[in-house]
């Protein structure tokens, strides 16, 4: 993937330019701009595709939380002006997604969940093993996915370096504990933006149990279940995933038109 990173201040992100709809993505808490190239791919000429990196591991420790980073996206948003946001979230980016959405309603144009935390997820845990073991993170990462081999050596390492880090394993733990205190499911019904949600059929992180309950939960949502998949569809199956999204977001600017 051959895209600029570029830097504004603190915040550092990629941007396409490729079209006048805004396409906003967000990755989770061990995600990669590469988690995301089949989708820039895809959009990068049809739509302006934005991919900003959270700040996990540079934000000061007593800001580390979903609140944190939702703050982050906000001015970094308000920073560029962009409005008419097609918003997209994998796991906790799924999650600073509906908060972004229930805070800034006025900037969405769409959302699209995939993976997503907020309601329920079971991931590391709130302890990681004796440091070292790369193993148990190779045999974790791989769970992720529905094919193993998805998880390359590149991201594997990524993972183990980050857990054998001891300043960024405290900040993973802090950000993880807060998803899953920052429980969204009493006020998802407040969310009025049309909304996708694609998930893999064989999601271990977030099962598919979660995705019917954001369909239940999500008013104007649409839920699409993609088989031999696991909890980054748009990484394992990404010509499925790009059909699904180029679908909604055909559908959603046209009845913006006709408005």
């Amino acid at each position: 993937m051959n895209k600029e990173l570029k830097t504004e201040g603190k915040f550092k992100f990629i941007e396409t330019q490729g079209g006048d709809e805004n396409l906003l993505l967000l990755h989770g808490l061990f995600g990669q701009l590469s988690n995301f190239e089949g989708i820039i791919e895809k959009f990068s000429k049809t739509h302006n595709v934005i991919v900003p990196i959270l700040p996990i591991f540079e934000m000061p420790i007593r800001k580390i939380s979903v609140k944190g980073l939702l703050d982050h996206v906000i001015e970094f948003v308000e920073l560029k002006g962009y409005k008419n946001l097609h918003v997209l979230g994998n796991s906790l980016g799924g999650h600073i997604t509906l908060l972004f959405a229930l805070a800034k309603p006025e900037l969405i144009s769409s959302l699209v969940l995939t993976g997503s935390s907020g309601l329920f997820e079971s991931a590391m845990g709130s302890t990681f093993p004796k440091r070292g073991d790369r193993q148990y993170i190779k045999d974790k990462v791989q769970s992720t996915f529905y094919d193993p081999e998805t998880a390359t050596e590149e991201m594997i390492d990524e993972v183990f370096d980050a857990t054998n880090n001891r300043n960024k394993a405290i900040r993973i733990i802090a950000t993880a504990k807060s998803a899953i205190r920052h429980n969204l499911g009493d006020k998802l019904h407040q969310i009025k933006a049309p909304t996708l949600l694609i998930w893999g059929k064989q999601d271990g992180v977030t099962p598919p149990f979660v995705a019917e309950k954001f369909h239940e939960l999500i008013n104007d949502s649409r839920l699409v279940f993609v088989d031999k998949c696991g909890h980054a569809p748009m990484m394992e199956q990404s010509e499925i995933f790009n059909e699904h999204l180029e679908k909604f977001l055909e559908e959603v600017a046209v009845k913006v038109e006709e408005k």
